[in-house]
């Protein structure tokens, strides 16, 4: 049996805001080229647990490894390096509405590369080609519906080819259509592109459509309690709190 590739690697690490611990001492691995969750319920630290990864905040303890560097401890040109590997899609798109989606994803080009600039609204024009969005290249966010602004988000994203993906509940506010054609999207880009997807969601449909391996935080022990395939959590868990999150069981996870 071939052993995965693990592209991060994340070890005994713990956030804290101030002195009260949200997440204290796990570790996980992500593999190159799945799509893996991060999923719990509300106020369990899954998007804690994101921006630290992309070196947003400054861990309480343990390290964050990207391709064999510490994000936590990098600084200077070598911090910037590896903040070039991936990209990033905030829960509301985060689109400058001031700008074109055009302008919008050559932000990264132009802040990390010396490229000309017709080549930037090449790239630019490229990666919106791959979410269905090159007609748009001149509309200002506004103009455009909220799924087109996450399809734009991810564009941006992958302006400057990375290898990983991080996306921050990438179906909030969408309706389940809409969402669907995200999923859709997320699982071609990965098939296509080989890139590594790291995403936070508690959107059961969607997780069960992209998700090739899940970690389930629960706040109230501040540990991942599972790690596994959706369906085979849902099925075959021995937490009950669990298999009642993936069945939505809403009464029985009263009780617990």
């Amino acid at each position: 049996m071939t052993t995965p590739d693990s592209i991060i690697q994340v070890r005994n690490f713990t956030a804290a805001y101030g002195n009260v611990k949200v997440i204290d001492d796990i570790s996980f691995d992500v593999y190159r080229g799945e799509v893996f969750v991060i999923l719990g319920g509300s106020g369990c630290g899954k998007s804690t647990m994101l921006k630290h990864m992309i070196g947003l905040y400054e861990p309480a303890g343990g390290s964050i490894v990207i391709e064999g560097d510490d994000i936590v401890t990098a600084e200077g040109e070598a911090r910037r390096a590896i903040l070039r590997r991936f990209g990033v899609m905030y829960q509301l798109g985060a689109l400058f509405g001031s700008m074109t989606l055009l302008q919008n994803v050559r932000l990264p080009l132009e802040e990390y590369t010396n490229i000309p600039e017709e080549a930037m609204n090449l790239v630019a024009l490229t990666k919106l080609d791959l979410v269905g969005l090159k007609d748009f290249a001149g509309h200002m966010p506004a103009e455009i519906s909220g799924g087109m602004q996450k399809r734009a988000a991810i564009a941006r994203a992958m302006a400057l080819d990375p290898k990983i993906l991080f996306l921050d509940e990438p179906s909030a506010g969408l309706d389940p259509i809409t969402s669907a054609e995200l999923d859709t999207l997320i699982k071609r880009l990965a098939r296509t592109l080989q890139i590594t997807f790291v995403i936070v969601t508690h959107d059961l449909p969607s997780i069960y459509s992209i998700a090739d391996r899940v970690i389930m935080l629960d706040k109230r022990v501040r540990k991942i309690v599972a790690v596994g395939r959706p369906a085979d959590l849902r099925d075959n868990s021995e937490d009950p709190w669990v298999r009642q999150f993936f069945n939505r069981e809403a009464e029985a996870a009263q009780a617990s």
